[in-house]
């Protein structure tokens, strides 16, 4: 299917999707496992975050080939491979971003709790509200496209002026982003997981064929749109691992239930701290947003006259994550195990993907090269087995 967009237009979206992707997994969880890992790791964190991106890039051009080349979300995909296949990828997409969602609100609840000193309920209360309202505010996709491209450079100006205020040892985080002294299998697992598991992945994909671009004439396009994504959420990642190992590397021990917000009050100080606040309700928000509309598009298919209620839909999802946050709690442990439960999402929804490529007419008459496949193979193999190590560990 061409696009009938006009260029200038389609790049805006590719950037839009681009960000969206980022930003759904630059959130709260991003923020709290980053620093929370750097602490036990230090410098070799670096090395978590490498594996990652590559993990990463075989997770992201995979599958958002598959969904742009055949112009179908991706439990329509897997619906045509095998059918009620699509409705078991929907449920646990769902789930997984509803886990997430939860964790989200609970971030913006804490940002403005230090932002005004009001609780954590209200401020997820009133964040929430704010989500629901961005969403009525004009047309879906436009706002997206904004809203996503504003919130991901304002997060990564601010934190740079906290690395800025930490002095990072560069040149040791360099060294040992690529020669660790210990590794963890367990951080990798719930890094990924957190940043291109579950939802994530499919965020900016459906974005792009919601907007009508589709087709093997935007593949290059696609792939230029998913590459951005990477690199901006990757961006990140390092900026904020910098800042966190700046201020552990110095021997001070980051809070248990709120370890970033140690290393932004440590390097900056009462204005550091109100930079975290202002990162946090930032990365919260667009999170928010990011696993709201990607978790709707898993249903998006159903011919239901309250289904098909997009803004209704939506807002119901952000009023249910809100209102268990508010009666459960517990921001942090949320956060780190919705990162591990979307890290045994991935494999799945990837291996269908890849063996959809295969099997689907709309899809083998597309040949993949080589290299790009087996990357996405090795994702699956690779996160596979580390989740069910990861899964071990932790119950053990």
């Amino acid at each position: 299917m061409k696009s009938n967009i006009p260029s200038k237009n389609n790049i805006g979206i590719s950037l839009g999707a681009a960000f969206l992707m980022a930003n759904s997994s630059i959130g709260p969880g991003f923020l709290t496992q980053t620093s929370f890992y750097t602490e036990q790791l230090l410098t070799s964190f670096g090395f978590v975050i490498i594996i990652s991106i590559l993990l990463d890039f075989g997770a992201q051009i995979n599958i958002w080939r598959a969904i742009t080349l055949s112009g179908m979300r991706a439990q329509e995909i897997a619906n045509q491979l095998m059918p009620g296949l699509g409705s078991i990828l929907s449920l646990l997409v769902v789930l997984g971003g509803f886990a997430f969602n939860i964790g989200n609100i609970a971030g913006c609840g804490l940002a403005l709790n230090i932002l005004t000193g009001i609780s954590f309920a209200k401020g997820a209360i009133i964040s929430g509200i704010v989500a629901i309202f961005i969403f009525w505010l004009q047309e879906v996709g436009k706002m997206l496209d904004q809203l996503t491209k504003f919130l991901g450079i304002f997060k990564i100006g601010l934190t740079l002026i906290i690395v800025y205020a930490a002095h990072p040892p560069l040149l040791e985080a360099v060294h040992h982003s690529f020669v660790p002294e210990k590794i963890s299998w367990i951080a990798i697992v719930t890094i990924v997981g957190g940043t291109v598991g579950g939802y994530i992945t499919f965020s900016g994909a459906h974005r792009l064929i919601d907007a009508g671009i589709s087709g093997p004439d935007q593949i290059g396009f696609v792939t230029k749109s998913a590459s951005r994504g990477i690199l901006i959420s990757s961006t990140m990642r390092f900026i904020l691992f910098l800042a966190a190992v700046g201020v552990v590397s110095k021997g001070i021990k980051l809070d248990s239930n709120n370890p970033a917000a140690t290393v932004f009050e440590t390097a900056g100080g009462r204005w550091g701290l109100f930079i975290f606040g202002m990162v946090l309700w930032s990365a919260a928000i667009s999170s928010v947003v990011g696993a709201s509309y990607t978790s709707y598009t898993f249903i998006k298919h159903i011919q239901n006259k309250w289904i098909q209620k997009e803004r209704w839909m939506i807002s119901a999802f952000i009023i249910a994550s809100t209102a268990i946050f508010v009666t459960i709690g517990k921001p942090k442990d949320l956060l780190l195990m919705a990162g591990l439960v979307n890290g045994f999402i991935l494999p799945i929804a990837l291996a269908v993907m890849l063996i959809a490529s295969r099997k689907l007419t709309v899809l083998k008459q597309f040949k993949y090269p080589l290299w790009i496949e087996t990357a996405g193979w090795m994702v699956v193999i690779i996160m596979g087995g580390m989740s069910v190590f990861a899964l071990i560990d932790k119950f053990a």
